[in-house]
């Protein structure tokens, strides 16, 4: 055991000696994993069936909620998820972009939902819309590349549009690609100015953009007698499966960072002390063994949390635990997390929403957005942000029909926008 060890440890020492490579191999690891994972769930061995499974996953109205895993099955729905994965990394490797916290973040969050709303047909029109935006302006696409990623979140509007007005098939598509790339070409632009609302205290500050985006969308559905159905998709019955995946997974990923990190833990308290607020790269700040180590020990926490309270690892719960490991790498780390995650908790205990239910077990997973709260604060206003998110983001789903898939982060910055002015007045403090 110990001469493997040894092995292994020489072999990913020396990988590490190239740091972009190994950091962007790592982010193909996790795209390949869930990529393997959807194949050997069955999809190998009926090709046609997988194909046919993701077909429905395109064509299916994927606002929220919409579970893949129960729309298309685990293979379609995994394998979906990784090779998006894989294709927003490579879109980096090919722009040359360094892999930073950002990098995980954004390409993590991407395969997270490409469990439940994002697929390989609707995220286009975002990037596009993004690309032409640094055209015009005469700016690298380079600056505003995570914008496009996140500002996937909108990508329901597409589909809505794509599958869903009673006209051809060819108007259906060139109206649903015309309107994301024309929401694609602002979003930079609102992105930036809305970060100056909330102080970057919402760490998913393109949902909370998504969100206003969505709503503005919703109303004039409304407006004009287009209903929105309400949707909810959500699978059982898969926690075995999905655990004996996931625990793995994350366990290698600390394994990884602990042998890169001299076979220790040292320095993660060091990590623990930032406060988390947007922009904390910790793959910068920290470096990439604490990163990983970060990542697989709260993709642990989120998989155990989620099989503890009784709910089920399906689309919507994985896509949770990616975000929380993608933010890992950008803000998110035990000592801010546990406590927004407790206010959910104590807020389930007394509200109307069960515990092991949709409602709750996303607002415990997606709420970490606030984090940096607590990461600042401490952790009684994280508990106190935790307990107003579960209120908040069980009602703002409405205002956009469900087309903004970071519905926490919509949520997520209405409660920095309330709750910061309260502790700026109480703490005094006039830096915030």
């Amino acid at each position: 055991m110990t001469k493997f060890l040894d092995s292994f440890s020489v072999v990913l020492k020396r990988l590490f000696s190239n740091r972009e490579r190994f950091k962007a191999l790592s982010l193909y690891f996790f795209g390949c994993s869930f990529l393997a994972f959807g194949l050997l769930s069955g999809g190998l061995w009926h090709p046609a069936k997988l194909v046919k499974d993701l077909f429905e996953i395109i064509r299916t109205p994927d606002y929220l909620l919409t579970d893949y895993t129960a729309v298309g099955g685990l293979s379609a729905a995994f394998f979906n998820s990784g090779a998006l994965m894989l294709l927003f990394t490579l879109i980096l490797r090919l722009l040359k972009m360094p892999i930073s916290g950002l990098s995980y973040a954004s390409v993590l969050t991407v395969g997270g939902f490409a469990l439940f709303g994002k697929n390989v047909f609707n995220v286009w029109p975002v990037l596009i819309g993004v690309a032409l935006y640094s055209l015009l302006r005469k700016e690298p696409i380079q600056r505003y590349i995570y914008v496009a990623y996140f500002g996937t979140a909108i990508s329901p509007l597409v589909s809505f549009f794509a599958f869903g007005l009673p006209v051809s098939s060819l108007l259906r598509f060139v109206v649903s690609y015309t309107i994301g790339i024309f929401v694609g070409m602002f979003l930079p632009s609102m992105a930036s100015y809305f970060l100056t609302l909330h102080k970057g205290y919402n760490l998913y500050n393109v949902g909370f953009t998504c969100g206003l985006v969505g709503t503005v969308a919703a109303a004039f559905f409304r407006a004009y007698g287009v209903q929105i159905p309400v949707q909810k998709i959500w699978s059982e019955g898969n926690n075995l499966v999905l655990s004996l995946f996931l625990l793995p997974l994350f366990s290698f990923v600390i394994f990884c960072g602990w042998l890169l990190n001299n076979r220790s833990l040292r320095g993660y308290r060091k990590l623990m002390k930032h406060s988390g607020r947007l922009l904390t790269d910790f793959v910068i700040l920290e470096g990439v063994p604490l990163t990983l180590i970060n990542m697989g020990l709260l993709g642990i926490i989120s998989t155990v949390y989620v099989l503890l309270i009784g709910s089920q690892l399906n689309g919507p719960t994985i896509g949770g635990i990616m975000t929380v490991v993608g933010f890992t790498a950008l803000g998110k780390h035990l000592r801010n997390v546990v406590p927004v995650i407790a206010g959910v908790t104590i807020a389930s205990v007394s509200n109307s929403y069960d515990l092991a239910g949709p409602n709750n077990v996303l607002a415990a997973l997606f709420g970490t957005t606030v984090a940096p709260i607590a990461g600042e604060f401490g952790a009684v206003w994280g508990v106190i942000a935790g307990f107003l998110h579960s209120a908040m983001v069980n009602n703002v789903g409405f205002l956009h029909g469900g087309f903004n898939l970071y519905n926490n982060g919509f949520a997520g910055g209405l409660v920095a926008i309330i709750l910061i002015p309260i502790i700026k007045a109480i703490h005094k403090r006039e830096d915030l």
